[in-house]
């Protein structure tokens, strides 16, 4: 049985699908950054490696033969993290990668962050490993953190642009499907989308339908969101990060909406309005108002 290394395994994404193939029954090992989170599965074989450190990752996937590679967290390290973590699973003998990547990955993408996927792309390329690629939009989770919880209103430079935003639990579905089946998507490189790409209009609209209260969105220029967002005090990459994350909506680079959960699950994928009804708790922030 080929064994499969989750990485991220306390993260989000990484427990769906560590949970999805435990009760597939796969031969698996978790990969978490260090010890002090919950694991998902509690008796699960556990390696502790942070990507930046090859020689504990190597460790880490030794055996492993199929990797899911979970991006890091954003930071202005991220490509190099993730050049030491493939080179490691190279030198450690796994055969295949999937990658969790981000839709219009490019060198040039307007979203600063989705050029980091696409150089990570190309290092998995380059080892000549069999590869997946899945490029997830915006993670449904996301949208309702849109919204200022004082004043309930989304601001950002998206224009009357479109998000397919998808939802963790498809993404996991197709993630532990293709890690099941080393030729399923092989060497492939798929969009995961939610079924409709939504306006901040149309998103603002579904919030303050689940949430009771004027939930709005204000068009901000460029100019305007590096201002209103240089209160925080972030490094300027995370600015233009945030900033450019609401171009890319504006520019129609998220807008796209792909086939690939339901051709690959079988079941279409799960609405932002139904997501909400199902993850009502992802609403707390801006409902609980003091």
């Amino acid at each position: 049985m080929t064994k499969i290394g989750v990485t991220g395994a306390t993260g989000k994404l990484g427990t769906l699908v560590a949970q999805r193939l435990a009760a597939a029954g796969a031969d698996l090992r978790l990969i978490a950054r260090k010890p002090g989170k919950q694991l998902p599965i509690p008796d699960a074989e556990v390696r502790f490696a942070p990507y930046g450190d090859g020689p504990r990752f190597e460790l880490a996937t030794s055996g492993v033969e199929t990797l899911l590679l979970v991006s890091a967290m954003e930071s202005d390290l991220r490509v190099a993290e993730h050049t030491t973590a493939i080179e490691a699973a190279v030198a450690a003998g796994v055969r295949r990668i999937v990658y969790i990547s981000f839709q219009g990955a490019a060198p040039e993408a307007t979203f600063t962050f989705a050029r980091d996927h696409w150089y990570t792309e190309q290092q998995i390329r380059q080892t000549e490993l069999a590869f997946t690629v899945l490029r997830d939009n915006n993670y449904q989770i996301h949208l309702p953190a849109l919204a200022d919880p004082e004043t309930g209103v989304i601001r950002g430079p998206a224009g009357d642009g479109r998000v397919a935003a998808v939802a963790h639990e498809d993404i996991a579905d197709v993630a532990t499907a293709v890690l099941l089946d080393d030729q399923l998507l092989h060497n492939e490189i798929r969009d995961v989308t939610g079924p409709e790409a939504l306006n901040l209009d149309e998103v603002a609209a579904i919030l303050s339908k689940h949430t009771d209260r004027d939930i709005t969105y204000k068009p901000e220029s460029i100019p305007e969101a590096y201002e209103s967002r240089s209160k925080y005090g972030a490094p300027d990459w995370m600015v233009a990060g945030w900033v450019t994350s609401y171009q890319a909506i504006a520019t129609g680079e998220l807008a796209t909406v792909s086939s690939t959960v339901e051709a690959i699950t079988g079941h279409p994928p799960i609405a932002f309005d139904r997501y909400l009804t199902t993850h009502p708790e992802v609403l707390d922030r801006l409902r609980n108002r003091t």
